[in-house]
């Protein structure tokens, strides 16, 4: 299985503008610039890689945990989770992703605190994206509730 998106970026970069489309539709003619990638903290100016990692990271690990406590015969009720990227200044010059915390709020009826945070801790390290990430500093912090 593959999957796709699509950029098409006119100009240089800080006074250049680009748009993104994804395979699935699900987001088209989305402004990408240079404002909204590192001046508009309020992220209102349009997307940004960092913001599209942290979706894919949030989304990826929801997923796996849900599988994980399936299997384990106690499916979760509920299972919110963000998922920060963040981006600085490198060494050296230019920028790099020094890490993904991930805050996941959940209520998982019938089953106990530790063993939650156990299958939520595999969950992390084993999801694809958090695979893809491991170059950088990945963090989980948990609110839980047994439902």
């Amino acid at each position: 299985m593959k999957r796709h998106a699509n950029v098409v970026w006119k100009g240089s970069l800080t006074q250049g503008s680009g748009t993104l489309n994804t395979q699935s539709s699900a987001l088209q003619e989305i402004p990408l610039t240079f404002k909204a990638r590192f001046e508009d903290e309020a992220g209102r100016a349009g997307t940004n890689p960092e913001e599209l990692i942290a979706a894919a990271h949030a989304g990826c690990f929801s997923m796996a945990l849900s599988h994980m406590l399936a299997e384990n015969g106690t499916p979760a009720e509920r299972l919110e989770t963000t998922a920060e990227v963040e981006v600085r200044p490198a060494a050296g010059g230019g920028f790099e992703i020094s890490g993904s915390a991930l805050k996941l709020n959940a209520r998982v009826p019938g089953l106990d605190e530790a063993a939650f945070r156990e299958i939520a801790g595999k969950a992390k390290e084993g999801c694809p994206v958090s695979k893809a990430l491991k170059a950088i500093n990945i963090t989980l912090d948990i609110t839980f509730a047994q439902g």
